[in-house]
């Protein structure tokens, strides 16, 4: 009975990775061609590698990297939020909840209106940003040990302060600096290939350590003193996965700004399709972190054409009841 229930996970772990990947795919084409300029798969293809045609020239230098921002930006924030939730033991644990987004920004905003010559390093400022906010969570919520509410009331405290701050900073200049207002505003509308190239390398790095860790995560879902008790370092693997997942949602924040749910919402998914063993939650996450991000983005430049809602804008309304669901069907909050 036992093997033919772990048969059945096996088939829907494998079919739920197929089939995301084949959404995804499809999504990436629809996103393409969602717009004044329309081109055929044929059309696409043959601009691409063969001659130029001025219509994929057009989308090649207008959509593409918006779009390859939404697929690397979500994975990234998604694989954080698992990672968080791993070693803060707090299911609701997520990035942008906590505050480490919104740090992740605002060191971000004052890289790019104060040294904008830097800009390639603005990831690494903001991954500075958001180690910042996390030492404030995890020193402010600690009382002879981890709460999952403290983390989650203390991360929303944290979060309010650093969003205020980004929110004045870009109010203090009028609004007229395009770079802070796309941070502050998660916009990526007016992204670049510079832009892509920028967050490449980090993305890649951050989820393959991501990937090194996912051991060490299994292991630090479980009790503390069981995790020992197998000889894991407790303490400086928590800092360590933490490093890692503050890397991930930080480099995504300097490029797309902070995106609020989406390392709440996928982890939750995953878990349900693929199970909570990290070998295969993190690569799913990963995956539909970036059809997720996408999916919102789109939605968000069509819902209201020739206008665009933020991408942020539509996790924060999906998102929000998604919170308050599993805040209320979780035991450990109902006291």
């Amino acid at each position: 009975m036992d093997e033919n229930r772990e048969k059945r996970k096996r088939l829907r772990a494998v079919l739920s990775f197929v089939l995301m990947a084949v959404l995804l795919m499809v999504l990436f084409f629809a996103a393409i061609n969602i717009g004044s300029l329309k081109v055929s798969f044929g059309e696409l293809m043959r601009g691409l590698f063969v001659e130029r045609i001025d219509e994929v020239a057009t989308i090649y230098d207008l959509r593409f990297p918006r779009i390859i921002i939404s697929m690397l930006a979500g994975a990234a924030i998604a694989v954080s939020g698992v990672l968080f939730q791993a070693v803060l033991k707090n299911p609701l644990a997520d990035p942008g909840i906590i505050g480490i987004s919104s740090g992740a920004s605002f060191a971000a905003v004052l890289i790019t209106a104060f040294a904008p010559g830097l800009y390639f390093f603005t990831p690494l400022v903001a991954f500075f940003g958001g180690v910042v906010a996390f030492l404030m969570v995890y020193c402010l919520s600690w009382k002879g040990g981890l709460s999952p509410l403290r983390i989650i009331l203390t991360g929303v405290a944290v979060d309010a302060l650093f969003a205020g701050l980004s929110s004045a900073f870009n109010s203090m200049s009028g609004g007229n600096m395009s770079g802070v207002a796309s941070i502050v505003e998660a916009n990526i509308t007016q992204k670049t290939w510079d832009d892509v190239t920028t967050l490449v390398p980090y993305v890649v790095a951050g989820l393959f350590l991501a990937c090194l860790f996912i051991g060490e995560c299994n292991l630090m879902s479980l009790e503390d003193k069981t995790a020992r008790s197998l000889g894991l370092n407790v303490n400086a693997t928590r800092i360590v996965i933490s490093l890692i997942a503050v890397l991930l949602a930080s480099i995504s924040t300097a490029i797309a700004g902070a995106i609020s749910f989406l390392g709440l919402i996928v982890p939750h998914i995953g878990r349900i399709l693929v199970g909570s063993d990290h070998r295969a939650l993190v690569p799913f996450s990963a995956l539909a972190g970036a059809f997720t991000f996408l999916l919102a983005d789109t939605i968000g430049r069509t819902i209201a054409a020739p206008y665009e809602i933020s991408a942020a804008v539509v996790m924060s309304v999906v998102g929000g009841p998604f919170f308050i669901i599993l805040l209320r069907r979780s035991k450990k909050y109902g006291d």
